[in-house]
C-alpha cells in the first residue's frame, strides 16, 4: 500500500493529473460559488471555517503532489499557490451582491494550506522511503 501511494506522489502522469485536478477543482470552487444561493445551501451541511479549511486542505494536497521538487520547494509552491487562489475566490466573491469578500475566509484557506503543506513536508521521506 505504501509502495502504491509513493507511486502517485512519484509518477509524472501522476503528478500531472493531481495538478490538474487541484486547477479543476478550484475553477468549480469559482463557478459554484457564484451560484446565487449556493454557498446557503452548503452551508446547511458545513460552516464556512470547516468548509474554507477542508477544501484548501484538498487543493493544498493535490498541489503538493502536482508539483515537482524537493519537498521544501512543494511546500512552499504549494501554500503561494493556496495563497493567490484564496485571494483571487475572496475577490471574485466582492463582485456579487449576494457574496462578500472577507478577509477570515483568505486567513482559513491559507492557515489550511499551511497545515496541509507542514504535514505532508513531514511525511513525505515515510512516503517516499516506502518504495
Amino acid at each position: 500500500m505504501r509502495a502504491f501511494i509513493a507511486n502517485i506522489f512519484l509518477v509524472p502522469k501522476f503528478q500531472r493529473l493531481s495538478y490538474r485536478c487541484a486547477i479543476a477543482l478550484y475553477l468549480l470552487i469559482i463557478i459554484l460559488g457564484s451560484i446565487p444561493g449556493a454557498r446557503q445551501d452548503i452551508g446547511q451541511y458545513a460552516g464556512g471555517v470547516l468548509l474554507h479549511f477542508v477544501t484548501y486542505s484538498i487543493l493544498a494536497l493535490l498541489l503538493f503532489s502536482g508539483f515537482n521538487g524537493s519537498r521544501s520547494e512543494r511546500a512552499l509552491k504549494s501554500v503561494l499557490t493556496i495563497m493567490a487562489m484564496g485571494a483571487l475566490d475572496e475577490y471574485v466573491q466582492s463582485f456579487f451582491p449576494y457574496r462578500s469578500a472577507d478577509v477570515m475566509d483568505w486567513a482559513v484557506d491559507v492557515t489550511s494550506g499551511i497545515v496541509t503543506a507542514t504535514v505532508l513536508w513531514t511525511l513525505w521521506p515515510r512516503i517516499i522511503d516506502a518504495e
